[in-house]
């Protein structure tokens, strides 16, 4: 609650209110068994003087009307204040949980892209939907009641003394005696529902992980190792969610035992109390219904307590994913580059994942401006890396990046990504239009240049084909498009876009050899006049690169043209002709 605290403050007045309305609430709820008391009694002590003959005796109709129309004052005050307390809540927690999402959704675009690669999306989307939610149906079912209960007990309490102190005495035993049995059980289950929170991320983690697969899935037939694994997890869940809802669901059978022993010590204390005329009938029914004021909020408690868990577990997620270490500050006087050429230096660079686990050490590193650099080597070489901390997803430990003599660190990392433009291996397109997708990184662009950048691409013919041609909608996961089709949108997204400095990674893997050919004429005229990144396993796609690293372990081993390294017979020459040797 103090972590959430900020949150609320804004909206404190909501609250405030609700709490005001729930007070006048529990006023009307507790003076109405006080009201109904009279009338019974009145009815009772005109009935005795009517059996007894007592002169003039009779019902007190005006009397009791009076009284039925007080009962009805209190009744409409009791539903209106309800609603209105009701109102105030909503606004308040829907408030609060609007400005929660809306950080733990700022938070996402300050965390460093380690920690998604260290997490599941699955497990994420956990924590930001259903943890969130949690939280909320929570707050919006239980703190209403709780306050409610809180303050009938308080009433009731009073009210029971007030008739009768002894009786008062014996009714009170009831509140530390469940609160106890609350403490006991709250304590065991609390681990539970923690458990089942977790296990409730790893179920999401692992669906989304086995969705985002089913293709492989199928095609190595590992359907039924998939469902032993579902089920596993799920069973894990199951069975922290039974434990815990069962553990916690024990409060309320446990304390109504202790409210009905109560009622039973009561009603003989108080028959014995009514008979000596301590007490009247009217009273007793009104303490009996205070007995049952007392226990209702107790047993709402104990129900509530598997929802009120499952949220402090929740928000113990969600409060330490908004806790996590996030991206490098940007620089306090940020630097812009104005006229950008596009040269590109890394000097004594040295970057490893882990502080005791370099992966690349003291590179050096010169691009000249508008050069075709080609990155080649054996998986896990670094090549991907060395464009990661050029675009800032990862910060170096040691060293300098810079552009046009600028250090990438000085400046803001929107104004840094701003000059690239970058086609992946994996491509991402979004549920839209072809049109959409092609402008994403130029919204202002108008349909003869998303035309240009789809011919240029090579994938203008493919659009023209469609029922929809440019307005063809594409599906959440773009199914409805072939992965070479994919990724000819994706490169023609790029050559829209206009950037001043081009990264290609594996941007030819999804294309046939004839595409192939096609498209990397159309990179050269987009390269021209650009200093461009190329990340390639096809060697026949880079032999016209200005320049080529060859990358092992982190380290450039090789650098210089295509003609330069097959002369040198070193390692890029074994790369190339391993992959050419039948042409040899």
């Amino acid at each position: 609650m103090r972590k959430l605290y900020p949150y609320i403050k804004p909206y404190l007045k909501y609250f405030i209110a609700a709490v005001l309305l729930t007070i006048g609430y529990s006023g009307f709820l507790s003076a109405a068994p006080m009201v109904e008391g009279f009338i019974t009694t009145r009815l009772k002590d005109d009935i005795a003087d009517i059996a007894n003959n007592v002169p003039g005796a009779s019902i007190s109709f005006s009397y009791i009307i009076k009284i039925l129309k007080l009962l009805l004052i209190i009744y409409i005050g009791n539903v209106l204040s309800n609603f209105g307390s009701q109102y105030f809540l909503t606004n308040g927690i829907q408030n609060t949980m609007r400005d929660l999402r809306n950080d733990v959704q700022k938070k996402i675009s300050k965390l460093p892209i380690s920690y998604f690669d260290t997490r599941t999306v699955g497990d994420i989307l956990s924590i930001i939907s259903n943890d969130i939610d949690t939280m909320s149906n929570a707050l919006q079912q239980s703190l209403s009641r709780i306050l409610s209960a809180f303050l009938s007990i308080l009433l009731a309490a009073v009210l029971m003394f007030y008739i009768n102190p002894v009786m008062g005495a014996v009714a009170v035993i009831l509140i530390p005696g469940s609160a106890l049995i609350m403490k006991i059980i709250m304590k065991r289950s609390s681990v539970l529902f923690d458990k089942q929170q977790v296990a409730l991320g790893d179920l999401n983690g692992y669906i989304q992980e086995r969705y985002t697969g089913l293709t492989e899935i199928k095609l190595y037939g590992k359907q039924e190792d998939s469902i032993e694994q579902f089920k596993e997890i799920n069973n894990n869940l199951c069975e922290n969610g039974f434990m815990a809802q069962f553990i916690s669901g024990l409060m309320s059978p446990l304390i109504s035992f202790i409210t009905y022993i109560g009622i039973v010590a009561v009603c003989i204390l108080g028959a014995a109390f009514a008979i000596t005329g301590s007490i009247t009938v009217g009273q007793l029914q009104a303490f009996i219904r205070y007995m049952w004021q007392l226990n209702e909020p107790l047993e709402q408690a104990a129900q509530l307590s598997a929802s009120i868990q499952s949220a402090i577990a929740a928000s113990g997620r969600v409060f330490e994913f908004l806790s996590e270490t996030e991206e490098v500050a940007e620089a306090s006087d940020p630097v812009k580059i104005e006229n950008l050429k596009g040269n590109v230096t890394f000097e004594d660079v040295s970057f490893g994942y882990s502080k005791d686990k370099m992966l690349i050490e003291h590179l050096d590193l010169t691009v000249k401006s508008g050069q075709m650099v080609a990155i080649v080597g054996p998986t896990g070489a670094g090549k991907t890396t060395l464009i990661n901390l050029l675009m800032r997803f990862y910060d170096i430990n040691e060293g300098e990046i810079k552009v046009d003599g600028v250090n990438i660190q000085d400046m803001k990392r929107d104004d840094l990504r701003s000059i690239f433009g970058m086609v992946l291996q994996d491509t991402w397109l979004f549920n839209g239009t072809i049109a959409d997708n092609i402008k994403y990184g130029k919204e202002d662009a108008v349909r003869q240049e998303i035309v240009n950048a789809a011919t240029t691409a090579n994938v203008n013919h493919f659009i023209k084909t469609q029922p929809d041609g440019y307005n063809m909608i594409l599906n959440e996961e773009s199914s409805n498009v072939s992965a070479g089709e994919k990724q000819l949108l994706t490169i023609a997204r790029a050559f829209l876009a206009d950037p001043a400095i081009l990264i290609l990674d594996e941007a030819t893997s999804s294309v046939d050899t004839r595409l192939e050919l096609m498209l990397q004429t159309a990179m050269k005229n987009i390269m021209k006049g650009r200093t461009s990144f190329v990340i390639a396993h096809r060697l026949s796609t880079i032999r016209s690169a200005d320049l080529i690293l060859v990358m092992k372990n982190g380290t450039i081993i090789e650098q210089g043209t295509h003609d330069e390294l097959i002369a040198r017979k070193g390692f890029y020459e074994k790369l190339y002709m391993s992959q050419f040797q039948n042409h040899a």
